[in-house]
C-alpha cells in the first residue's frame, strides 16, 4: 500500500477535504493521511510515496525531515531542495529570459551588516549605491519588498527617494528589493498544479482578504486569457513547482507577473470560495495518486524545472521565441458576448 501524506500547519480545511478526496477515490494500492512524524533516522526508508507540503516554509525541522525522505525516494510537492533555493528577485530574472513580462525591479543590500560581518566583508560592494540610476530605472511610486520573502511582510509603497531612504533604515538586516509599481485594469490569480492544470480565477488585491475573489468587472477577452494561462505554464515548467500560484496585474492589455513564488498557496475554503476549493482539492488529489502510482523508492521522484534541467543538459536558457514573447502587443478585447463564451472554455479547458 502507497501513502500520500499532507504536512500542515494552522490550515484546517485544505488538508481535511485532500484525505478526504483521495481516500474516496478509492484507488487500488493507494491510502491518504495526514503526515505522521515520531523520529527521524538519517537515509531511512520514507513511510510516504508522495507528501503535499503545506508548511515547511516556516518550519526547518519540517524541511530537513522532507529531504532525508526525497531522497529515499518520496515525491515531495514541492520539490524541497528547489523551494530551499528559490527566491523571488531570481524568479523575476528568470522569467524576463523566458519571455514572460515583469515589473522592472532592482536588488538592494541589508541596511545593516549580516551578524558576524563588518564594513571588510564588503570590499566588493560600491558605497554609496548608484541609487539615482536605480530609482531612475523603477521609477516612483515604487515597492521595496524582502527579495525572497512571501505574506506581504515588510512591504512598503514608496513615492520617493525620501521615503525609499527613510523606510530602508528600518529594515535592518533583510536584503530588498525595489520594484516598480503596475497600475493595473485587470487582475488575475492563477494556481497551477503538476506543471500542466491551470486555474484563472479573477481577483481583486485591494478588497479585504475575504472578498478578494468576488470580481464584478467584465469578462476578460479569450486572447487575454489563453496568453495568462501560457505564462502560468510557462513560469511553472521552468521553475519545477507542482503547486502553485501566479499574479498577474493586466496593464494595456499585457499581463505582468507579479508573484509567482507560492509553493504553499492559500487554498482555505473561507477565502477562495467553494468553486476555486472544489477545483484545487479535485485537481491536487489526482495529481497525487499520479505521482504515487508513478513513485518508487529508492529512485529520484521530485520535479526538477527547465531551468534546472537545461542548465544541466548546457542548453541556452534564453530561446529565440522567448525573446519574442518578451514584448507582446496589446490585446485587444473581444465583444462582451464572445469575451463571456471564452472564458467559459478557458475555465472549462484549465479544470479537466
Amino acid at each position: 500500500m502507497k501513502k500520500i501524506g499532507i504536512l500542515f500547519g494552522q490550515e484546517r480545511s485544505f488538508p481535511q477535504a485532500f484525505i478526504d478526496r483521495v481516500n474516496q477515490k478509492a484507488v487500488k494500492g493507494i491510502t491518504a493521511e495526514f503526515v505522521k512524524i515520531d523520529k527521524v533516522f538519517q537515509a531511512e526508508k520514507p513511510e510516504y510515496a508522495v507528501i503535499i507540503d503545506r508548511i515547511s516554509q516556516d518550519v526547518p525541522f519540517y524541511r530537513a525531515y522532507l529531504k532525508n525522505a526525497a531522497m529515499g525516494g518520496t515525491a515531495v510537492i514541492n520539490n524541497p531542495f528547489w523551494w530551499s533555493a528559490d527566491e523571488k528577485f531570481f524568479n523575476n530574472a528568470l522569467a524576463e529570459n523566458i519571455g514572460v513580462p515583469v515589473p522592472k525591479t532592482a536588488l538592494i543590500p541589508s541596511r545593516e551588516h549580516p551578524d558576524d560581518t563588518n564594513e571588510n566583508s564588503f570590499s566588493n560592494l560600491i558605497m554609496p549605491f548608484d541609487w539615482d540610476a536605480i530609482f531612475e530605472y523603477t521609477g516612483f511610486p515604487a515597492y521595496m519588498k524582502p527579495f525572497d520573502g512571501g505574506g506581504w511582510k515588510e512591504v512598503y509603497k514608496l513615492r520617493s527617494k525620501e521615503e525609499f531612504f527613510e523606510k530602508h533604515s528600518e529594515t535592518k538586516q533583510t536584503v530588498m528589493m525595489l520594484q516598480e509599481e503596475i497600475i493595473f485594469d485587470e487582475y488575475f490569480r492563477c494556481y497551477c498544479i503538476g506543471g500542466k492544470h491551470v486555474r484563472i480565477m479573477q481577483y481583486e488585491p485591494r478588497n479585504p482578504h475575504h472578498l478578494r475573489y468576488v470580481v464584478d468587472g467584465p469578462k476578460p477577452s479569450e486572447a487575454l486569457l489563453k496568453t495568462v494561462e501560457e505564462y502560468t505554464l510557462k513560469l511553472n515548467q521552468y521553475l519545477g513547482y507542482d503547486f502553485n500560484t501566479v499574479e498577474f496585474a493586466v496593464r494595456n492589455g499585457v499581463p505582468i507577473a507579479i508573484d509567482f513564488c507560492n509553493p504553499a498557496p492559500d487554498a482555505a475554503l473561507e477565502s477562495v470560495g467553494a468553486e476555486n476549493f472544489e477545483w484545487v482539492v479535485e485537481t491536487a488529489a489526482n495529481y497525487a495518486i499520479e505521482k504515487a502510482l508513478a513513485q518508487e523508492f529508492g529512485k529520484d521522484n521530485l520535479t526538477w524545472g527547465n531551468y534546472v534541467k537545461s542548465g544541466a543538459a548546457g542548453t541556452p536558457l534564453v530561446t529565440k521565441a522567448a525573446k519574442v514573447v518578451a514584448k507582446p502587443t496589446a490585446v485587444k478585447e473581444k465583444p462582451a458576448a464572445k469575451a463571456k463564451a471564452a472564458a467559459k472554455t478557458i475555465t472549462k479547458k484549465t479544470t479537466k
